[in-house]
């Protein structure tokens, strides 16, 4: 079994540039991003930059069903009895107290 550098697994997933093809191919390099492809840009034979999609952003619910997913977030086992009720008792108590604080 072969020992592979982190440069060598990016080089199976990702195309690679030296800086000049990178300036000169910006369009072809774009193209592949937008196609879901990571490009690596090197300089000297050596990786410097890589240029990847950006990663959609996740709803609020998207989030917490893939952390549920991943194990990281446990639903409760027993939902809580009590009724939640707001902590401020009357409303515009903030407002007030911020009001005599001038």
């Amino acid at each position: 079994m072969t020992n592979l550098t982190r440069f060598d697994k990016l080089l199976v997933m990702a195309s690679v540039y030296s800086t000049y093809e990178a300036k000169t191919r910006f369009s072809e390099i774009l193209r592949k991003v937008r196609a879901g492809q990571n490009v690596l840009v090197s300089y000297h034979g050596r990786p410097v930059a890589e240029i990847r999609p950006i990663a959609e952003e996740e709803t609020f619910e998207q989030r917490f069903e893939r952390l549920e997913a991943e194990g990281l977030l446990v639903p409760p086992k027993d939902p809580p009895r009590a009724k939640m009720r707001p902590v401020v008792r009357s409303p515009g108590a903030l407002k007030r107290f911020l009001e005599s604080r001038d």
